[in-house]
């Protein structure tokens, strides 16, 4: 069912033939512009049986399990439409949107629906104008965009939504219940603010030389401390102006000063994963994106981490007087190319994937989806090796969520400038403050560029 590229099986045809007729002599060989030709005769026959083929670019084929189901369950409901899943690369570095950008670009390109990879890639395809509109099929078909949480707003540009997000990872508060009972503490709520999350950690901290326990962990990330400020929802880090990290950054600088968490520099030297520190058995609790849920189930499952068997999860902690279940996200989109020959029978796609139909299909293979119906909720608390207290279920439902970084034509210029600024904060070589002020000062002049 699932169409390879037909170039390739045509040429590979033909080389077989070659080997049959005899190798080695020229006037038996076929150009590339006959396979070409061949191969576009080929690839137009199931249209002409009555069915539409939609060619779909994404990335990570054979261990991202949920598109093939994804594309199977469509087509079983849709005897008419054929899907042909097309890997452009991996997830991992630029391969993919870097791919798929160059497609877009051409003259000639065949794809009806493309993944969208992360909010940089999209903010540049959006300026190269290669994506199609959805706004107006979304009000025509009266789309309902309210399970994404607010994502869509954030993703929406000069009031045009160009993707729809059918993935998106949030963060959420890791913990070993095992160490607040030795500590004698209760174990983290689903609704805890900044303050009472500091007070535990330090709670649950034991500096004992060779008996080490962390109250807690942050990765290398600048997003694991500056993510920490946007969970109300007031500011996001293009907008200029970072007064509002200063807490943060000095909790987080007080907690390392006292060996509440791992120290940011010996990290960087060592290169510690932040599940394997967790997994060591010694942190108390970290946050981190709801990835690592599988991770942490795959690896006990495996033997590979044997000291947290009882992990759970809660919400993450959130300013004072703000909703319980506010959190930063990450998404992955799916779009129409404005060049598409099939604009309709795409979007028709688009909103069985980014639906509630497809969201059950993202959680069957253990991802998180965009939109969390009760459905997907017992879905993914259903895994095994899931958490089974019913906190850590709770906890995968969300009141708001923000991305880490909206949508601009500067975000890559900003992120450079706020990771060499968090690196040096971390370290020691600035103050807060005058890393703060170097913030307010540098990107200004990139959002002024």
């Amino acid at each position: 069912m699932y169409k390879k590229r037909v170039l390739s099986l045509v040429l590979a045809g033909i080389l077989a033939a070659s080997a049959l007729g005899g190798c080695g002599k020229s006037d038996q060989g076929v150009s590339l512009k006959q396979a070409e030709d061949t191969a576009a005769d080929t690839s137009g026959q199931a249209e002409g049986e009555g069915k539409t083929v939609l060619k779909w670019a994404l990335w990570d084929l054979n261990s991202v399990f949920y598109y093939k189901t994804m594309a199977e369950a469509y087509e079983a409901a849709h005897p008419d439409i054929e899907i042909e899943l097309v890997d452009l690369g991996s997830a991992g570095g630029t391969d993919y949107m870097t791919s798929l950008s160059i497609e877009l670009t051409g003259k000639d390109t065949e794809f009806d629906m493309v993944c969208i990879q992360d909010v940089p890639g999209y903010s540049t395809l959006v300026k190269k104008g290669v994506l199609e509109p959805l706004t107006g099929y979304i009000e025509r078909d009266g789309f309902d965009l309210s399970g994404y949480g607010g994502l869509t707003d954030q993703v929406t540009l000069d009031g045009k939504l160009y993707e729809l997000p059918f993935r998106s990872d949030f963060w959420v508060l890791y913990y070993n219940p095992d160490l607040f009972e030795k500590a004698g503490a209760e174990c983290p709520s689903n609704d805890m603010t900044w303050a009472e999350y500091d007070a535990l950690a330090r709670k649950v901290t034991d500096t004992t030389p060779g008996k080490e326990v962390y109250g807690t962990h942050y990765h290398t990330w600048r997003s694991c401390v500056e993510c920490l400020g946007l969970t109300d929802g007031k500011q996001t880090m293009v907008d200029g102006t970072y007064d509002f990290l200063k807490p943060y950054y000095e909790m987080v600088l007080k907690q390392q000063e006292d060996g509440v968490c791992h120290n940011y520099a010996e990290l960087k030297t060592t290169g510690l994963h932040h599940s394997s520190a967790f997994a060591q058995g010694n942190v108390a609790m970290y946050i981190m994106g709801t990835w690592q849920i599988s991770g942490f189930i795959n690896k006990i499952k495996s033997g590979e981490f044997t000291e947290i068997p009882n992990w759970r999860i809660a919400k993450m902690p959130h300013p004072e007087g703000v909703e319980a279940g506010s959190t930063i996200a990450t998404i992955t989109g799916i779009a129409v190319p404005a060049m598409s020959d099939h604009k309709e029978e795409a979007w028709e796609f688009i909103k069985f994937m980014a639906g509630p139909e497809g969201a059950e299909i993202v959680a069957d293979s253990g991802s998180i989806p965009a939109v969390k119906t009760e459905a997907v909720i017992d879905k993914l608390a259903a895994m095994e090796g899931f958490p089974q207290d019913e906190q850590s279920r709770e906890a995968l439902h969300t009141a708001n969520t923000y991305l880490e970084m909206p949508v601009h034509e500067k975000t890559v210029q900003i992120d450079t400038a706020l990771n060499e600024v968090h690196d040096s904060i971390m370290t020691g070589a600035v103050s807060v403050n005058d890393g703060i002020a170097q913030l307010n000062e540098e990107i200004p002049k990139i959002l002024a560029e």
